[in-house]
């Protein structure tokens, strides 16, 4: 059973390698050797776990579910010897290098692979809220590095090799020997000729100088999943950027931005729209329908003596929600529309309510306007003939 190596340094499997790095350093301040002899398992756990979810490969593997640290391992734990070793401890406590080079107290790495994995990339769709209800296939335009199909990611011309580096000797890595407040210390930095590979190559391919890809303009057909918003990704796997020497490709992520819809305005999977209601029907009450996001049309039935601003609920006729498929409620607001302009019957009946109504003009305060007596309940009151 793979090992859980999150759980070891106690972050999420989201986690950012910022947070990776500082849950790392927490850790090994508490169980480093020095601090608590009895912990010194727990310290190797840890170490071990920073090891794999700070290389960008091993924790894809981790994230397939797999252990990248399954088997035989080189270097191992004693004397803090090969990868990650005393320096990382040092980096623990004072932070990166600490002054004293990324080898620490001269301990040596070796030369890093001129293989590396490839970086994500992001790109960004804009989709119209109906677009975003129903869900959508849809093209993009990519501008990524690929493999070079002149030299297959070789990064050499022809049959060329790769030749030792004369700067490093092949260590990838330049020593030296400096003052400090502790003394005499050595200090190892990145062999500035090779890049830390501990090669170079002496005819490099044409067509990518070296590097083993190229950039290049494709296009991808991305499935957009209903109930998407702004903000939120697709992530297509090994669709990114192909890594230096012909790595592997990291992950294309699609960022989603939503356009503004003309009728309804959405807050999560709620939708909101606004429907003018005739002084009339709002006093008498009606029905009508009105068209969802998806097209299809639903009633809503308004009570006698609807007031302005009043809301009505239609749970299921919003927007799905991305994961499950529920869809959320479309509130509809009334507005309740006073005539303007009046022709003469229109002006004679209003004429016969006013006197029947027997109502008269009264100035009150914004509150005592909204309370059961006022003129808005009143006036709900005379044209339900109370």
């Amino acid at each position: 059973m793979a090992r859980d190596y999150y759980a070891t340094l106690g972050v999420s499997k989201d986690a950012s390698d910022q947070e990776i790095k500082r849950a790392y350093r927490k850790k090994a301040r508490e169980l480093h050797p020095d601090v608590a002899p009895d912990r010194e398992d727990e310290f190797k756990e840890v170490k071990t776990a920073y090891e794999v979810l700070s290389d960008p490969e091993k924790r894809r593997i981790v994230d397939a579910g797999g252990d990248p640290m399954a088997g035989p391992r080189a270097g191992g734990f004693g004397g803090f010897g090969g990868g990650g070793g005393f320096g990382d401890v040092f980096e623990a406590f004072f932070g990166n290098g600490g002054g004293f080079g990324g080898g620490g107290f001269g301990s040596s790495r070796g030369p890093r692979s001129r293989v590396q994995p490839g970086e994500p990339a992001l790109v960004g769709v804009k989709l119209d809220l109906e677009e975003c209800a129903k869900g959508v296939n849809k093209e993009i335009t990519v501008d990524t590095a690929i493999l070079c199909d002149a030299c297959k990611g070789s990064g050499s011309n022809g049959d060329s090799k790769p030749v030792t580096c004369d700067t490093c000797k092949g260590a990838g890595e330049i020593q030296s020997v400096q003052r400090s407040f502790l003394g005499q210390v050595m200090t190892v930095r990145e062999c500035p000729t090779c890049h830390g590979v501990g090669e170079v190559i002496p005819d490099p391919c044409h067509k990518c100088g070296g590097d083993g890809r190229v950039r290049s303009r494709r296009t991808l057909t991305v499935r957009i999943p209903a109930g998407v918003e702004s903000g939120m990704r697709v992530r297509l796997s090994g669709q990114g950027e192909v890594g230096p020497g012909g790595g592997p490709a990291g992950d294309l992520y699609v960022e989603v931005t939503e356009r503004p819809h003309d009728v309804f305005v959405r807050d999560k999977d709620d939708l909101h729209c606004t429907v003018k209601v005739p002084m009339v029907d709002a006093a008498l009450g009606a029905e009508f329908d009105v068209q969802t996001i998806l097209g299809d049309e639903v009633t809503v039935t308004i009570a006698p003596g609807t007031q302005p601003g009043q809301v009505v609920k239609l749970r299921g006729h919003g927007m799905p929600h991305v994961s499950s498929g529920v869809r959320g409620t479309l509130h509809v607001h009334l507005d309740v529309v006073v005539p303007t302009r009046l022709d003469n019957a229109q002006t004679e009946v209003l004429k016969q309510y006013k006197k029947v109504a027997n109502e008269e003009i009264e100035v009150v305060n914004s509150s005592a306007a909204a309370a059961p007596g006022g003129l808005f309940s009143r006036l709900r009151n005379a044209f339900a003939g109370k």
